[in-house]
């Protein structure tokens, strides 16, 4: 159980294959070519997606070297450049680090202490997969390890929601949302404690081992040590903080599994950042030296929490050459897409929500966009909006003032319109998931059966890196995405091991991975 390899199975692949065989049907979109997928020109700059180049999953049922359910890690990924290395043979192989959010939380938040794994992968490249005769899985993960994060003054850190007032303090650093809990946090009996809370959502490596991880209870940035210490904590602008009755509030209304009927009034927040709607995406320049974190959507008071309206989300840039003091250096607006839910009468246009962002320099981003509610587990199983896409900050208006920054201050009315004056990011729809044709290379679908060969609903985590092996001078990259599983599981544990669950949806999700084959323009420098 200490050093779990994670194998493909052979027979689970064939189950998967079978099932998903009878979807693949000229309804679904088909790629444009042979040769390429699709293409986008964002500012003047070609991007292509060639193929689906990979594919692999963990069970849900594995755990990490604690006994806990090694699940969620798909909130955010971060891949070491130093390791990434191509075989003679044409296969690779590197270390990715990832991010789990708060733990096992479809029925409640838990006491669950927030991580780091690290994995070995390798891919070996399939050539001949088609819908008619699948691959099987050439991406594999091996679990390696895992970091536990712990506060200021080594307390561990708690996916528990946030206490609606108040926080912990420690010298040098802002308020802290954190939550008190009664007994062990897991609805058994115990001393009792307060920790800080984290939803960890981003995830980027330091040059010198150590974190950063953004987070959506603050909505935080914080930057932890190599052996998972917090160091400091980055506050944003008093327009990003969560307010309840004129108060900062940083609980999401996502009560713990002791306690589900607790009541907060209101539920929404009055203004900053929307019940779970905080720092989803985090991503660093090529260089290591600014930071980038963008909002899962729109704050309360430019249009947040209601659909359509909460498109305009916030970028924040800041300078982390010297780590120990970062410096807000700049703001943006990135104007989210629309996708159109069949399911929904009421609101049919909505939202598509980001789940991570990544730097490509230069001014443009990828930005990982998705619908909610679609794939594996969930009650409709066809997604509709489920893409990497880019945005080029390079004429975007800098927000970043006082008149813009304050509490309650606001940059777009409530229904979404934009002041004017302001001119948001360029934004280009680009590489999309949902591809059928492309999909059965490996036995996937989206839509139909709700089997192991669906796609699972949460796609939140983005990871670029050459298909030289070197520094994709050639243009030529993989793009990796790892689904949030939830933790969902029959056979589940957390606390050490010592609590046992079962998801009441009665299904075993696994984390799947996707690795995507695109062309890039030749000034790119991925992060």
């Amino acid at each position: 159980m200490y050093l779990v390899k994670f194998i493909l199975l052979t027979s689970h692949f064939l189950a998967l294959t079978a099932q998903a065989f009878p979807l693949l049907n000229p309804t679904f979109p088909r790629a444009v070519s042979s040769k390429v997928v699709n293409q986008t020109i964002c500012n003047g700059q070609r991007y292509a997606y060639e193929n689906l180049a990979g594919y692999g999953f963990v069970p849900s049922r594995a755990r990490d070297k604690y006994g806990d359910t090694l699940g969620g890690y798909g909130s955010s990924i971060a891949i070491d450049g130093q390791t990434w290395k191509k075989s003679k043979d044409g296969s690779y192989s590197g270390i990715l680090w990832a991010v789990p959010d708060r733990g096992w939380n479809t029925q409640g938040t838990l006491n669950y202490q927030n991580r780091i794994h690290k994995f070995s992968v390798s891919l070996t490249p399939a050539t001949n997969g088609s819908s008619s005769g699948p691959s099987p899985p050439n991406f594999h993960l091996t679990y390696l390890d895992t970091i536990l994060l712990v506060g200021p003054n080594g307390t561990p850190t708690t996916g528990l929601e946030a206490d609606s007032q108040g926080g912990l303090v420690y010298g040098g650093f802002p308020i802290l949302p954190a939550a008190t809990y009664p007994g062990d946090g897991f609805g058994d009996s115990g001393p009792g404690g307060k920790r800080i809370s984290i939803d960890s959502e981003g995830l980027v490596l330091a040059p010198d081992g150590s974190f950063w991880i953004s987070d959506e209870y603050g909505p935080y940035i914080y930057h932890f040590s190599s052996n998972g210490r917090m160091l400091s904590a980055i506050q944003p602008p008093p327009a990003y903080l969560p307010r309840r009755n004129s108060s900062i509030s940083f609980s999401s209304d996502t009560p713990p599994i002791y306690d589900p009927d607790r009541a907060l009034i209101p539920s929404d927040t009055e203004s900053g950042r929307d019940n779970n709607q905080g720092f989803e995406g985090l991503t660093v320049s090529s260089n290591g030296k600014t930071l980038y974190t963008l909002l899962q959507s729109a704050l309360d008071q430019e249009g947040g929490p209601d659909n359509p309206d909460r498109k305009q989300s916030r970028l924040l840039e800041y300078d982390i050459s010297n780590p120990r003091k970062p410096a807000f250096k700049a703001e943006y607006v990135v104007t989210l897409p629309l996708y159109t839910d069949p399911t929904s009468k009421k609101t049919p246009r909505k939202v598509a929500g980001q789940s991570e962002i990544l730097s490509l320099g230069n001014g443009q981003f990828f930005v990982l966009a998705r619908d909610s509610g679609f794939g594996r587990g969930q009650e409709s199983t066809t997604s509709n909006y489920r893409h990497v896409d880019v945005f080029d900050i390079s004429s975007a208006t800098n927000i970043k003032s006082k008149e813009n920054d304050g509490v309650n201050d606001s940059i777009a009315s409530s229904s979404g319109v934009l002041n004017d004056g302001i001119k948001a990011a360029v934004y280009c729809s680009f590489l999309d998931f949902n591809v059928n044709s492309e999909l059965g290379r490996f036995g996937l679908h989206n839509g139909g059966a709700d089997d192991a060969g669906l796609l699972n609903e949460k796609w939140e985590s983005l990871a670029v890196v050459p298909v030289d092996g070197r520094q994709g001078a050639d243009g030529e990259w993989f793009v990796i995405s790892l689904s949030d599983n939830d933790f969902i599981t029959q056979d589940g544990y957390q606390n050490g091991g010592n609590f046992k669950y079962k998801d009441e949806s009665g299904l075993d999700i696994d984390n799947q991975a996707l690795i995507f084959r695109v062309k890039l323009p030749k000034k790119a420098k991925p992060a």
